[in-house]
């Protein structure tokens, strides 16, 4: 019998999808087979963003954005089924993650540095509001019971595209990965022995890490003042929408939250950036197996109890 060494080794690959770089990186006995599997994952989070971006003109999210205040729109099993989650959770923060905040999102443009101005932000606000959206478990549809409501899942679909990346990978044999999709990853295992060493950026300086994190098949994911913004008159606006008020939030720099499960890291990273240190650190002390760090304004470092601090 002959002995062969080992072609297995490391495939990796990073795309722009749902607005954000996504990687894919793995680890299989056959290269072949690892380089398919990535590719299913992309085929994957591409196939999620058609479904529910608000920026494709015959998305499904559009036509709920369109349609859903005059009629109930069927929107299938998948995307009915997050947005219950996603309303689940605003039950949860008390408000503090809403997908109904496009209603004056949908005014902020942070490339052009553009923002609502305070007219325009008290005429939406009282569109903005999770219970304004109408679920009907019996047919599946979605309804809007105001005018003017719209919805996205911004706050939840990264998490869950990584989420589901991991299930593309598991049936392609693969225990090894690290799906990534912006501020949001997904750990497959450990990397081959060792802990994943995931680190969270200093919010004022991209080049350095503000704490290195040992994590095995978790999901971790950060909500940070700093991924989208700009600058104007010494103020940072941001896409972080405190619902209460139609305005970014400003009471952290970013938040961080590790937990068994991407879908849930990614919406209450949103949510306790926006509830502030105290009650987000509260509520993280009710979610067994979710842990958090939270940057507050003037760059100190809070953590969940069930982290130790470095030394």
């Amino acid at each position: 019998m002959i002995s062969r060494p080992s072609l297995a080794e490391w495939v990796g690959e990073a795309q722009l999808h749902m607005g954000t770089e996504v990687s894919v990186y793995v680890w299989h006995d056959d290269p072949a087979t690892a380089e398919k599997a990535v590719a299913a994952v992309f085929a994957e989070v591409a196939r999620i963003d058609n479904l529910m971006s608000t920026y494709i003109e015959d998305s499904k999210m559009s036509e709920i954005n369109r349609d859903a205040a005059e009629r109930p729109v069927e929107v299938g099993d998948e995307l009915f089924t997050l947005i219950l989650r996603s309303l689940d959770i605003s039950v949860l923060t008390r408000g503090a993650f809403d997908i109904t905040y496009d209603s004056v999102g949908q005014h902020y443009d942070f490339r052009e540095g553009r923002r609502p101005d305070a007219d325009t932000i008290s005429e939406e606000l009282p569109r903005l509001n999770y219970r304004f959206v109408e679920p009907n478990r019996g047919d599946g549809t979605i309804r809007f019971t105001h005018e003017g409501v719209r919805i996205n899942l911004g706050g939840i679909a990264k998490g869950y595209a990584v989420e589901r990346g991991v299930e593309v990978l598991r049936r392609y044999g693969v225990a090894h990965a690290r799906v990534t999709a912006g501020g949001d990853s997904r750990l497959l295992g450990d990397r081959r022995g060792q802990p994943w060493m995931v680190g969270v950026q200093n919010p004022r300086d991209p080049d350095q890490v503000a704490v290195t994190i040992p994590l095995e098949n978790e999901a971790i994911s950060t909500s940070g003042d700093y991924e989208r913004f700009f600058l104007e008159d010494g103020e940072r606006y941001h896409h972080i929408i405190e619902p209460s008020t139609g305005k970014p939030a400003g009471e952290v720099r970013s938040t961080t939250i590790i937990g068994p499960d991407a879908v849930l890291t990614d919406a209450l990273s949103t949510s306790v950036f926006v509830m502030g240190v105290d009650q987000g650190l509260r509520l993280i002390a009710t979610l067994p197996d979710y842990e958090g760090i939270v940057i507050d304004a003037d760059g100190q470092m809070f953590y969940s109890d069930g982290l130790q601090p470095p030394e």
